[in-house]
């Protein structure tokens, strides 16, 4: 059975604990993780700080920590291919996928490393005679990032990225569900070059270690992807050392069809939004508004699209929908479909877990347009599983869109130019995309509003995240201050 370590001050150890990590293909355990507990998450914590403020890191110029950021993407490029199997075998999420994934992962990197050297102050207009004011835009310090199974080599590289770039130094921690890629990543930081105590990645549970981490006076920052309950717990944690946050929390992010859309790149975008990564995204499509003159012909191709996919073994590059990561999400799941069937929804497909080994939960379709109230309009999934509205009116289909406590993404499809900007303007989500879906990048800043967090990752927002402003005043005059008791 695998093994894997923790990475604390530069060198690899065992954890405080171990449990086993399971294989959701087959629900079986594949690998020992180690669990860090809380003397392994104070050294982790107080070798950044170190690291921050002592030894080599403090003291690189800008330019260098973009090097050994270019050279950390260049062996990510490099070793992309066992990480996508190692998250793939961990996390159930299918290879083709991770795949593709981890080798544009590289790319963030690359882009934070160009980033490094030109994070800029600014020189102020000041109004007083005999002085200079300038703002320094300087590291905040030790970074808390912490990231969940799904998508984690994305997810750690748009908050070490940043934090990198920016000069801090980061404690990383990796779920206790699938963190085999995260723990293997770290092999490639050490081969990087970065300098002991820059980057420490750990993994285990939440009161033993993220609690720990989160609260710890030495962090400066914390940086948190997950679920709302967990931020809630995150953010008071945070009062105990004042940190400063940054949370992005997924959604249930409306999928509007205006009936002038075309419906078939539409239904394409739908099924990726939504099946794709088994429906475990942050910006999974999960809730379509259709207008009510095209909801039949619609969900007709969307049936047979989802009738049609592949539900098999995440290690073949033909599967195109794999298991869930966990048993507790296909739960989860089911009992959210059953209360929702009982409160009225329909269900179109799907609907029952697969009867075999391991997780696997088909692609499921709820009509929910007799029962717009139940939780299943509501609650994340977090799997395969879409919930159908219908809409007459433009105004209409605000108002369901708005009709949701999270903020992240919405999708459009429309032909309508003039249609789309007020649409753009009215729904309240942090990312937009109109007729396409999924689309991201380096450059460009993602993050939501309400449930869905608050701040921003990617682009160049995301590394104003992890600096603090210096404002610097240098008196010109050479003559003597005058004496402030001398009345003139």
């Amino acid at each position: 059975m695998d093994r894997f370590q923790l990475y604390i001050d530069g060198a690899f150890e065992g954890g405080a604990g171990e449990f086993y990590s399971l294989d959701p293909a087959s629900g079986t355990p594949w690998a020992v993780m180690p669990e860090a507990q809380e003397d392994q998450v104070n050294r982790a914590v107080e070798a950044a700080h170190r690291a921050f403020r002592t030894g080599p890191w403090p003291r690189l110029t800008a330019s260098a920590r973009g090097r050994l950021l270019m050279k950390l993407a260049d062996l990510v490029q490099m070793a992309a291919p066992r990480l996508a199997q190692l998250e793939t075998r961990d996390t159930g999420k299918i290879i083709r996928e991770t795949s593709a994934q981890i080798a544009y992962v590289a790319d963030y990197y690359r882009y934070y490393a160009g980033i490094a050297d030109k994070i800029e102050g600014a020189h102020l207009p000041i109004d007083k005679p005999d002085m200079e004011v300038w703002l320094r835009r300087e590291p905040v310090g030790v970074v808390a990032a912490i990231v969940p199974w799904n998508s984690q080599l994305f997810l750690s590289a748009v908050k070490l990225g940043p934090a990198l770039a920016a000069g801090c130094t980061v404690v990383l921690k990796a779920s206790e569900d699938g963190p085999a890629p995260l723990l293997d990543f770290a092999h490639l930081v050490h081969e990087a070059g970065f300098p002991p105590g820059v980057v420490n990645i750990l993994t285990g549970f939440g009161p033993r270690c993220g609690s720990v981490l989160t609260r710890h006076p030495r962090v400066a920052h914390i940086a948190f992807t997950g679920g709302p309950g967990t931020a809630r717990a995150v953010v008071r944690n945070s009062a105990e050392n004042l940190a400063s946050t940054s949370l992005e929390l997924g959604g249930k992010s409306p999928f509007i069809v205006f009936a002038d859309a075309d419906l078939e790149s539409a239904a394409n975008a739908q099924v990726s939004g939504i099946f794709a990564a088994t429906g475990q995204s942050c910006v999974a499509g999960s809730r379509l508004l259709v207008e009510a003159g095209v909801k039949d012909e619609f969900l007709a191709r969307l049936k047979a699209r989802a009738e049609a996919i592949r539900v098999a073994d995440p290690q073949e590059m033909t599967t195109e929908v794999g298991p869930l990561c966990t048993l507790r999400q296909r739960d989860h799941i089911e009992a959210t479909i059953a209360a929702s069937v009982a409160a009225g929804a329909r269900v179109i497909t799907g609907g029952k877990a697969l009867d075999r080994a391991g997780y696997y939960f088909p692609p499921t379709i709820l009509d929910c347009s007799d029962a717009r109230q139940v939780p299943a309009m509501k609650d994340e999934f977090f799997g395969p599983v879409l919930s159908v509205v219908s809409f007459q009116t433009e105004d209409e289909a605000v108002d369901l869109a708005n009709d949701t406590e999270h903020g992240l993404a919405m999708g459009l499809f429309t032909r309508s130019l003039t249609r789309a900007h007020r649409m753009i303007r009215a729904v309240r989500a942090g990312v937009v995309w109109v007729n396409t879906y999924r689309a991201v990048s380096p450059i460009a800043p993602f993050g939501g509003h309400g449930l869905s967090g608050h701040g921003r990752e990617g682009g160049l927002a995301a590394v104003m995240d992890y600096t603090t402003t210096k404002t610097v005043w240098l008196r010109t005059s050479d003559d003597p201050i005058p004496d402030p008791f001398v009345m003139r």
